[in-house]
Parts: C-alpha cells; sequence; structure tokens
C-alpha cells in the first residue's frame, strides 16, 4: 500500500470527516433517520470543529 493512502487510512480526520458524509447521506436518502436537521447539523459542525482543531493543533 502506498504510503500516503496508509497514512490517510489511520488519520482520525479523515474518518471523522467519513463519518460526517455518511450521516448526511443517510440523512438525505432516509426520511426516518433518527436525527432530526438540528441534530445533523450540530454533528456535523462537532466534526468539522474536531477536524480543524486538530489540523491547527500541530
Amino acid at each position: 500500500m502506498p504510503e500516503k493512502l496508509s497514512q490517510l487510512l489511520k488519520s482520525r480526520k479523515f474518518w471523522a470527516a467519513v463519518a460526517g458524509l455518511v450521516v448526511v447521506t443517510a440523512k438525505g436518502l432516509d426520511p426516518d433517520f433518527p436525527l432530526n436537521d438540528e441534530q445533523t447539523t450540530s454533528l456535523v459542525a462537532l466534526l468539522a470543529a474536531y477536524i480543524l482543531g486538530t489540523a491547527l493543533d500541530r
């Protein structure tokens, strides 16, 4: 596996972004998704803050 891909798959920021994408996609595809719009927005904002916070910490 190339080094760049290996680093990407080990990145917590990458997995946080993937989790956000999964939640937003699931919310868009399933009208019975257990989170309402406000909760989904809050979760995505939390993940974005985590990603930015860890990026700025370096």
